[in-house]
């Protein structure tokens, strides 16, 4: 009996010296974050997305004390620097942007080529923003709104752009076909502004983006464009006259393309909820809610379980649109 508590006594203190040493590594380990943050951006420096992150990484590093740094990973739709962002140490040093394409419609696409899976390999931390897609054609041109189009009063075969088989602009112009059952060649081109410049040199019809491409050929004396209907829920504010879909009697046609800021899954809830505070305090700048705004997109904010629940649905949404409409990478 004497020897088994002796036992006893001594598996105790092992114990008890076991958890202070690990109050002890744990209380030296440095409060986060002690470092520089590096902030993945999957997309070419100088477009809306590089802007916008450069803008947010710059509030983040105030509000949690460090410098966050930029870092272009572009390429494949955005799936190169997605896969650096899911593929880095879960430590919060590394985050990056996620966005519309590589987080709910690639894996559908690329199929096994995809070197991470959206749902598996990510921490969503919150969503920033989104901009309702926005149909426009030129201004002096036979469309005059988009109930010509519904109504199918085109006189001529129809075409229109995008930015790629994919794209926002792509896969909401073609949930926009199979709701209003129109007929439309799909031109892709490498991007807005080629795309643009087609629309108002009248060589397609119509073309569906965010509307921050359109604004500087809207209104004014000589208009080169002319915004037909807002992918949306509501009106947006910096295209006050612009009818929603929904309003023109074509229910369920919304669309928006949207970014994030995700983590690697495994990323201590800790510290996602660090980085999920430091975002949401980003976002109610009134500079910044300025520059969002006034590109036709709103703002948003909230938790990372809100942001998860919203990839899915949009995963879902797209990945069926995708499979009724047979759309193909090529």
């Amino acid at each position: 009996m004497g020897n088994r508590r002796t036992t006893v006594a001594k598996l105790l203190a092992l114990g008890v010296a076991g958890l202070g040493l690990c109050q002890t590594a744990a209380a030296n380990q440095p409060a986060y974050p002690s470092q520089v943050i590096t902030f993945i951006v999957p997309y070419a420096a100088g477009g809306s997305s590089d802007t916008r992150s450069r803008q947010l990484a710059q509030l983040m590093g105030q509000e949690l004390g460090v410098t966050v740094v930029v870092d272009n990973k572009p390429g494949a739709s955005g799936n190169i620097g997605t896969t650096a962002i899911a593929k880095a140490k879960p430590d919060g040093y590394t985050i990056g942007l996620g966005n519309f394409a590589p987080l709910s419609v690639n894996a559908h696409l690329y199929g096994s080529t995809m070197q991470f899976n959206p749902q598996k390999d990510l921490a969503p931390v919150a969503l920033i923003e989104r901009g309702a897609v926005v149909m426009a054609a030129k201004a002096n041109g036979s469309i005059k709104s988009a109930k010509d189009l519904m109504a199918g009063k085109a006189t001529h075969a129809l075409s229109y752009g995008s930015t790629g088989a994919g794209s926002a602009s792509h896969l909401s112009t073609e949930l926009f076909k199979q709701l209003a059952k129109v007929e439309a060649v799909h031109v892709p081109y490498r991007g807005g502004a080629p795309a643009l410049n087609d629309l108002m040199a009248g060589n397609i019809d119509f073309y569906m983006e965010l509307p921050s491409l359109f604004m500087g050929y809207v209104g004014g004396d000589k208009p080169r464009i002319v915004p037909l209907a807002v992918a949306g829920p509501t009106r947006l504010k910096a295209m006050p006259d612009t009818p929603t879909f929904e309003e023109l009697g074509l229910k369920g046609m919304v669309a928006f393309n949207w970014f994030g800021v995700v983590a690697p899954a495994g990323t201590p809830k800790a510290i996602v909820d660090r980085l999920n505070a430091a975002v949401n305090k980003a976002l109610k700048d009134p500079n910044y809610r300025s520059v969002v705004e006034s590109q036709g997109a709103e703002v948003a904010g909230g938790t990372p379980q809100e942001f998860k629940q919203f990839i899915e649905s949009e995963s879902q949404k797209w990945s069926q649109l995708i499979k009724d409409r047979g759309i193909q990478l090529n």
